[in-house]
């Protein structure tokens, strides 16, 4: 069959931003680093107080790209079958017969979840990196795409388990999400319903596309030259004196991934150090571990400021 045609990519990150602005009050620092990450078949990990559009975020994503939509509310009772799913006794068939869970979506909004335990923790990690799941002693691959935004209330710590490091590097790149500005805030006072707004959505680009597009994003070019910025860029986070655990390879490769598909929302089929300067803080704040208090985010800005830009 002849491959889907679509309009160009630059053309398509519009098209989805506006939908999602449309229905979600997000700046611009915010959109491009999660379609970045959907285009590079990464994951999302988002963090803000309660109420300010995450589940309707996740919603208007699934009904942009024309996906399946899911959400799991973690809870510290949560277990991996109610998220994986379970083999249930069926006297009708005289077998067992597996029950597939909420994982099982093209996009699944993992809500709070530093409020689950490690044991449920782990079975969306392991779909997460492998976009499949053991169950019973076989795997089952999950349906593609697959992407998964995860919440994390960053002010809120009762009854939460800590997010390991190890889990956080799962997710491709960190997003904060903030309080609407004065104007859209005051659009939702005065009846502007988010509901019907999306409501009124039409999906921009089909999965098929979707998975087009991820196999274009990752034949985008790294040149010498920038392969070599990134590395320097993530070895002076090692080296920073407030570091006590800096950017690993995993950590630069994931970066650089989310560079590619930037390059490719901006028609280009190669990267540039803008590319990655615009994508540090989102890729690298949350894999950058300092010693005492204080803020990641703004080292990892410092750092990439004081890194040579190759010509």
């Amino acid at each position: 069959m002849p491959a889907t045609t679509h309009p160009p990519a630059a053309a398509l990150r519009d098209t989805i931003a506006q939908n999602l602005t449309h229905v979600v009050s997000l700046p611009a620092s915010a959109v491009e680093p999660i379609l970045c990450a959907i285009v590079a078949g990464g994951h999302v990990l988002l963090e803000g107080i309660p109420g300010i559009g995450k589940t309707l975020l996740a919603r208007t994503l699934a009904l942009t790209l024309d996906g399946e939509h899911k959400r799991i509310q973690f809870t510290n009772d949560l277990m991996p079958s109610d998220v994986v799913g379970a083999a249930i006794w069926r006297p009708d068939h005289g077998k067992f017969v597996f029950v597939r869970g909420p994982l099982f979506a093209n996009l699944v909004l993992a809500d709070e979840i530093n409020r689950t335990s490690p044991r449920t923790l782990s079975c969306l990690l392991e779909a997460m990196e492998n976009g499949r799941v053991s169950i019973d002693g076989r795997t089952v691959e999950l349906p593609q795409p697959f992407t998964v935004l995860a919440t994390r209330n960053p002010i809120e710590f009762h009854g939460t388990f800590p997010v390991p490091e190890a889990a956080l590097d799962r997710f491709l790149v960190r997003v904060e999400i903030g309080y609407p500005d004065e104007a859209n805030e005051l659009q939702l006072y005065t009846g502007a319903d988010p509901e019907e707004k999306l409501q009124s959505l039409k999906p921009v680009l089909s999965r098929e596309a979707l998975l087009q597009l991820r196999a274009a994003a990752a034949a985008v070019q790294v040149r010498q030259a920038v392969a070599e910025y990134a590395y320097r860029v993530v070895t002076a986070t090692r080296a920073h004196p407030e570091v006590q655990l800096g950017a690993s390879p995993r950590a630069a490769m994931a970066w650089l991934r989310a560079a590619k598909a930037r390059a490719l929302l901006d028609d280009r089929d190669y990267v540039l150090p803008d590319d990655l300067k615009a994508l540090a803080v989102p890729a690298l704040g949350h894999r950058v571990f300092l010693r005492s208090e204080g803020n990641a985010d703004a080292l990892v800005r410092d750092v990439v400021q004081g890194v040579p830009v190759p010509l």
